[in-house]
């Protein structure tokens, strides 16, 4: 048991050598990959804009004083609300309206999140497009359609907008930092694995404690290299 624990703690070191003696090429494989990503992060991909409009929903009755039941009931409905501003016709009629002829519910679909905060009676819409105007005008369309089919199906009346969508100035996406950070711990990681890698696959003897550790056997003595075949490994070195 002993012996094992003794291997274990020499080959740990022997790793630890390899990393520490590999440790440039490490940082300077991590470099490099950061540089990439945020090369790539910066002028390949394109970048993603999002525009925000938020409605305020209240269950009352026309002409009626809002109540504490009218709040409560609003807001247990809120999840509702959501899945109606999602729904294929509120989608598919912001896509003629806007004119989208390229776009399909279901790409709509992947471009829109609705958002409906614990507690409250407000409805976020959030767009995401390359355009940041075409962004504004997906997020307006779909709060005036939703509106619309909001009142017809829950039949209430109250619905007020609470935040118009405007014309977002910073993108959303890609976060240049988060590509490089990642894209270096990436690059460090993978370098170091083959490094790894290289070492546990790496069975040659090398030293009078590998002669005893893979053959069992003891040195009894060392035989020096003449002066060519030291010049020969300097050489090759």
């Amino acid at each position: 048991m002993d012996k094992r624990d003794d291997i274990v703690e020499i080959n740990l070191g022997e790793l630890f050598s390899i990393l520490l003696g590999r440790a440039f090429l490490i940082i300077s494989a991590g470099l490099f990959f950061a540089l990439t990503g945020l090369f790539v992060s910066k002028f390949v991909v394109h970048p993603v804009f999002e525009s925000t409009t938020k409605i305020y929903i209240l269950n009352k009755e026309e002409n009626q004083t809002v109540t504490y039941s009218d709040v409560q009931i609003s807001t247990q409905l809120t999840s509702d609300y959501a899945e109606l501003i999602k729904s294929r016709y509120v989608l598919e009629e912001a896509i003629q309206r806007l004119n989208l002829v390229d776009i399909t519910y279901e790409d709509l679909a992947k471009v829109v999140k609705v958002d409906t905060p614990s507690d409250t009676r407000i409805v976020a819409i959030t767009a995401k497009d390359e355009d940041p105007l075409m962004a504004m005008e997906i997020a307006n369309c779909i709060r005036e359609v939703s509106s619309e089919h909001i009142t017809n199906v829950m039949d209430i009346d109250a619905i007020n907008v609470a935040e118009t969508a405007n014309v977002p100035t910073k993108k959303a996406s890609p976060s240049v930092f988060r590509w490089t950070i990642v894209s270096g711990f990436a690059g460090t990681v993978i370098v170091a694995f083959f490094v790894v890698l290289g070492f546990l696959m790496d069975d040659t003897i090398k030293s009078n404690d590998d002669v005893e550790r893979y053959l069992g056997l003891s040195t009894i003595g060392l035989i020096p290299l003449s002066s060519d075949e030291q010049g020969k490994k300097k050489s090759k070195k």
